[in-house]
Formats: structure tokens, C-alpha cells, sequence
């Protein structure tokens, strides 16, 4: 080692937030710590939060709760998703009945020409009123 460069190695004092101190060597005479083997959670088997400088709280203030915001959040995608399958089906089933009033449509034409036709013309003035009754009704 080359004399005259390097800092005096003494006894310092480490004092930590929970209030132990001990005594160990540094460059310094003083050290103050957060956290010592009296109070660290792999020490002593509890869990603690550990904030140094509040940031904990900073990004509790920038992100909120996490928690109760997640399941906010999953509550409202549950509701848009049952609200859409709901408008789905009722969209499906509104143009199920319209193709199937266009069908009865389409088939009491079909009977009205082949009626008139055969030359049955009684059955041509009753038929398509026959029809179109049943058909309204499904529209409805």
C-alpha cells in the first residue's frame, strides 16, 4: 500500500432506525442504516414493508391501490363482455325471426302463383291474406 492515500480505517459506531447500535471499523466514525439483523425480515421471520424515503407512498399516490383497482377493472370487462354477449344474441335472434318471415313471405307467393296457376282462383284472394296475417304477427 502506498502511504498517505488511503483514509484512516477506525472503530465507527453503526446506529440503525430501530435503535441498536454497534460497534464495527469503517473510513467513517459514524453510520446510521436503515435496517441491522435485529430488524431485518430475513432475521427475524416477519414481514415488513421496508420504505426508504417514502416511496412506498409515492407510487401508492401515482398508481393507486392496486389491488382494488385490478378488481374494479376486471368487474367492468366482466360487464362489457356479458352486455355485448347479450346484444349478440338479441341481434341473432332478431335476424333469425326477420329471415323467417321473409321465408313464409317468400312461400305464401310461391302458393299464390301456383294457385293461380291451376286456375284455383277461390283460393287465390284467401291465400296471400292468409299468409300475410301470420307473418305480421311474427314481426311483431
Amino acid at each position: 500500500m502506498r502511504k498517505g492515500i488511503h483514509p484512516d480505517y477506525a472503530e465507527s459506531t453503526v446506529t440503525c432506525s430501530c435503535g441498536q447500535s454497534f460497534k464495527t471499523r469503517s473510513t467513517q466514525s459514524e453510520l446510521h442504516v436503515e435496517l441491522c439483523s435485529k430488524c431485518h425480515p430475513f432475521y427475524t421471520g416477519t414481514q415488513k414493508l421496508v420504505d426508504s424515503g417514502g416511496r412506498v407512498q409515492r407510487f401508492a399516490d401515482k398508481f393507486g391501490t392496486s389491488a382494488q383497482s385490478v378488481l374494479e377493472r376486471d368487474a367492468a370487462e366482466r360487464e362489457a363482455r356479458r352486455k355485448a354477449h347479450e346484444e349478440a344474441a338479441l341481434a341473432a335472434r332478431e335476424a333469425r325471426e326477420a329471415k323467417e318471415a321473409e321465408k313464409a313471405a317468400k312461400a305464401a307467393k310461391f302458393e299464390a302463383e301456383q294457385a293461380t296457376k291451376t286456375g284455383e282462383s277461390d283460393a287465390v284472394g284467401d291465400a296471400p291474406a292468409a299468409e300475410e296475417a301470420p307473418a305480421e304477427e311474427t314481426a311483431e
